[in-house]
């Protein structure tokens, strides 16, 4: 028995060794979310003038977006560091681990979030710098607390992830224009199946955890299957509104409906199995749906 706590002492430690500052740095501003709002704020300033695109106010807004999105993470992460301490997959975070100080990473992250609005509001425009706050606010005012209390979060917090394509628009035309609207219909849509996926896949600990989510009273996975089918099927026919509104052209209306009917489909299987094969394909084809789409719509753009 004595050998065997060692060995699981060894297996413990061993990847705590491979930690290093800019490793947790990573964890604590969530780099693969972080990333990828970008990537949907740069589609978002793209079409907000994709004949004209400055080349400096485009480095302006990437940058000053992705240190209000890193502060949103590493806030979130100050909050919920008890609750991620329940959890398998986080347990090893930063916070949790004892790895990094609360204050430190607070500190920074504070400073983050407001030098990255000021930084919008001084070198792109106000109206984006009071979005990217907005987004800010809700996500770690509204929507992390929300986790703990009503299931209702997964969709208050489908409202700031949306904004960032938001904020990429208003960045390149100073104005919230029909594309805006459509840019965030399509985002708030897409997180629900994908956000969703997830739940179910990690269910148990979400509930061991404290959070409120829908998967934790659907044991069959009923309510969560259904829910994901209709947001997919009702993405669908939004995904199809920017040929409509002539954002993009007839080529990205034909791929919009066979990327929309993938995830349709996947939503589709999800409700017909109910188990965690079937939630890991959705969540790849959310995965898969969101590049393809806004990289077809950026590409068939109407200029």
């Amino acid at each position: 028995m004595k050998g065997d706590e060692t060995a699981a002492a060894v297996e413990i430690e061993a990847p705590a060794e491979r930690h290093t500052l800019l490793s947790d740095l990573f964890e604590l501003v969530k780099f693969r979310l972080t990333f990828f709002n970008l990537m949907t704020t740069l589609a978002g300033f793209y079409l907000g003038n994709p004949s004209v695109v400055s080349g400096r106010l485009l480095l302006h807004t990437i940058l000053a977006t992705g240190l209000v999105a890193a502060s949103a993470s590493a806030l979130n992460q100050v909050i919920e560091r008890k609750h991620d301490a329940r959890m398998a997959r986080t347990a090893s975070r930063p916070l949790p681990s004892g790895r990094r100080r609360v204050g430190e990473v607070f500190v920074g992250a504070l400073l983050a979030g407001i030098g990255g609005t000021v930084w919008l509001a001084l070198a792109v425009n106000v109206l984006s710098a009071v979005i990217a706050a907005a987004t800010l606010l809700s996500y770690v005012l509204v929507y992390t607390p929300m986790k703990r209390h009503t299931t209702l979060n997964t969709l208050v917090g489908a409202i700031p992830g949306a904004l960032p394509p938001v904020i990429g628009f208003t960045a390149a035309r100073d104005e919230v224009g029909p594309q805006a609207y459509i840019l965030f219909a399509i985002l708030f849509l897409w997180q629900i199946p994908h956000f969703l996926a997830i739940a179910w896949l990690y269910r148990d600990e979400y509930r061991d955890a404290g959070f409120r989510m829908i998967t934790g009273d659907d044991p069959q996975g009923e309510k969560t299957s259904r829910h994901s089918l209709y947001t997919a099927a009702a993405l669908l026919p939004i995904g199809l509104l920017p040929t409509f509104f002539h954002i993009a052209g007839k080529p990205y209306f034909w791929g919009a409906v066979v990327i929309g009917g993938g995830y349709v489909w996947a939503g589709w299987r999800f409700f017909q199995r109910r188990d965690r094969a079937s939630a890991r394909v959705l969540f790849l084809a959310s995965i898969l749906y969101l590049p393809l789409l806004l990289g077809l719509m950026a590409y068939d753009a109407v200029k």
